[in-house]
Formats: C-alpha cells, sequence, structure tokens
C-alpha cells in the first residue's frame, strides 16, 4: 500500500514522501494515528497542487528578495549612539539599532538578517552585510556618528 506521511516517521521516511508499507502497518499503524493518509489519486493531486503552490510562492519571495538587494546594494545607513572621548562607544551598534535605521529609511529588513562581522564599538564607516535570502546580500554601509554632533 502507498501512503503519504503526514509527519516524520523513524526508520521511514520524511513528511511529504510517498511511501510503499505493508497494508497492516499502514492501515493499523501509520494511518490509525494519523501519521500519514492512503495514497489515493485525489490525495497525490492535492499533494502536487500544494508542492506547486509551495515553490511559486518561494519564487515570489526570491524575487522580492533580488529586488531589495538590488535596492540596498550601496546603501548608507546612519546611526546616533553616544560616545565618550576619541571616538570609543558606550556599548556596541547592534544589529537591531540598524534594523531600526533601515526601517526609518523605509527598508523592512529583520535584524538576524544583518551579519556583523565584529562588534561595531568605534565610530567610523564600516560595510556590513545584508543576507536577505539563501545565496542573496547586499552590502550596506554604516556609518556611526556621535549624536551631540550635528
Amino acid at each position: 500500500m502507498k501512503v503519504l506521511l503526514l509527519q516524520d516517521v523513524k526508520a521511514q521516511g520524511k513528511r511529504d514522501e510517498i511511501i510503499e508499507v505493508n497494508d497492516g502497518f499502514g492501515r493499523n499503524f501509520l494511518i490509525k494515528k494519523g501519521l500519514a493518509v492512503e495514497a489515493t489519486p485525489k490525495v497525490l493531486n492535492e499533494y502536487r497542487l500544494r508542492k506547486q503552490k509551495e515553490e511559486a510562492d518561494r519564487q515570489k519571495e526570491i524575487a522580492a528578495a533580488k529586488e531589495t538587494a538590488a535596492k540596498l546594494q550601496g546603501t548608507g545607513v546612519t546611526v546616533k549612539v553616544k560616545c565618550g572621548e576619541n571616538g570609543k562607544l558606550f556599548g556596541a551598534v547592534t544589529a537591531k539599532e540598524i534594523s531600526e535605521s533601515l526601517a526609518a529609511m523605509g527598508y523592512d529588513i529583520d535584524k538576524k538578517k544583518i551579519v556583523l562581522k565584529e562588534p561595531v564599538k568605534l565610530i567610523g564607516r564600516y560595510e556590513i552585510e545584508i543576507k536577505l535570502y539563501q545565496g542573496i546580500s547586499a552590502s550596506v554601509f554604516l556609518t556611526v556618528t556621535d549624536e551631540r554632533l550635528q
């Protein structure tokens, strides 16, 4: 009997896989416990349509990430912070602060997507990377200034 797995089943397969199992195991264990459904033509068609929709959504996400990367590439972001003498910051500039500055510019970037190679603890200009999607990233210039200076 062929079944479509609804969840990962140890030693059988992963979610959304179609596997061949014994009739008794399929009916009495997998289907009864809600781990799988019988792979009828209707179920297989729904599965195929769902996969096509997921792929279309993924393509839309990739296109949106590429568009955002093109807009962000080379953009300058300024973060104003408190600092002491000789340009040392009280603390460090975090991805959250950079995300908030980008939001003020009109870009909705999650702080988890901002890659800081090292903590920003001095006033200056830094190049940071924003990973928008797997394999799609943009370089942005971060300028850290003293908030007392205008």
